[in-house]
């Protein structure tokens, strides 16, 4: 029997009142994430994201569905109860939210004087946690002598204080640059890694979800329009969003698309010169428009787009040649 999920969302809906009529910002969405997985939710602005996480812990409460935690359905739960399962979720934000009047190590300890921990067993606690941030120096600092990944660090601290099985993160490294981003990434992958906490990472950038997602979840105007392994999404995307999140179509729709063929390489393919054996076996001129190698949850991957050739027959002769070389082949529209 297999082990239940942590997190069950089922036909959940999410609708606002606004003068004149409504928004809709979740509209049916169903996803399942299973215990210890780093499952990224990304999409544009205003795709539903932040909603979504919020209904995960009833800070938002969503106009339908359920959403159940280790089996318990959240909407359902008395207050009592919601406060004891938001204990196993912690959550952290983009803007930190630290207290600037507060010590870090007073801001990690907050939460545990909430919980009644006796003050030695609390300070020991704060210790354990910033030596697992990398901020065991910092203890007596305050945030605003820390920079913006130090300080989402203290966050993160803060958040791992009441042992929580799930750890939200709301565009968790949206406001910190790419170094930056890079090693707060490599913290949570850590945490999951080292002390098994469920991560739900809601983001809007690609690289986030490459870096360290298991799977991933495309949401577009508040439906979930992709959903699977990341290396399965990347290599066969489907929809639009997907597209637009992957560089395959262009971000505004006014930007007129051109016909290209998509093709992916995997890890075992990435480095044969496939094209140029293309080139010199059918004879053909091969417009190459962009090239890339990517990292997904730790393999290679590698993308390129050439031009569609305005010939029906000279495409299928590529792409028959490209599968049969084991390409991964598409045809798209890219900017």
């Amino acid at each position: 029997m297999s082990e239940q999920p942590i997190i069950q969302i089922k036909d959940l809906k999410k609708v606002y009142q606004v003068p004149g009529g409504e928004v809709v910002a979740l509209n049916g969405i169903n996803l399942t994430i299973e215990r210890g997985q780093i499952y990224g939710i990304i999409g544009m602005s205003g795709a539903g994201k932040s909603t979504l996480i919020r209904c995960i812990n009833k800070l938002d409460t969503p106009t339908e569905g359920q959403v159940l935690i280790n089996g318990q359905n959240v909407l359902a739960m008395s207050k009592a109860d919601l406060r004891q399962t938001r204990r196993h979720m912690a959550m952290i934000f983009q803007q930190f939210n630290l207290l600037m009047q507060k010590t870090v190590a007073r801001n990690v300890r907050y939460p545990l004087e909430i919980a009644g921990v006796p003050k030695k067993q609390a300070n020991e606690r704060v210790m354990e946690l910033l030596r697992i941030v990398g901020l065991e120096e910092k203890a007596n600092a305050y945030p605003a002598q820390l920079s913006g990944g130090q300080k989402q660090r203290v966050a993160i601290a803060r958040a791992l204080a009441g042992d929580p099985e799930v750890l939200l993160c709301d565009e968790a490294t949206s406001a910190l640059d790419p170094m930056t981003t890079q090693s707060i990434l490599a913290l949570l992958q850590k945490i999951n890694q080292e002390m098994g906490i469920t991560v739900v990472l809601i983001t809007h950038e690609m690289a986030v979800i490459r870096q360290i997602c298991n799977k991933v979840a495309i949401l577009d105007g508040g439906k979930m329009v992709e959903e699977g392994s990341v290396d399965d999404v990347f290599m066969h995307t489907k929809s639009a969003a997907g597209r637009r999140l992957f560089g395959i179509l262009p971000e505004q729709d006014e930007v007129p698309p051109q016909s290209a063929i998509r093709i992916v390489f995997d890890a075992n393919s990435a480095g044969q010169p496939i094209i140029s054996q293309l080139i010199k076996d059918m004879d053909m001129a091969i417009n190459i428009l962009s090239a890339d190698i990517r990292q997904l949850n730790g393999k290679s991957f590698g993308q390129m787009m050439i031009a569609r050739p305005d010939d029906p027959v000279e495409v299928k002769k590529i792409m028959d040649y490209l599968r049969n070389a084991g390409m991964t082949v598409e045809e798209v529209l890219v900017s």
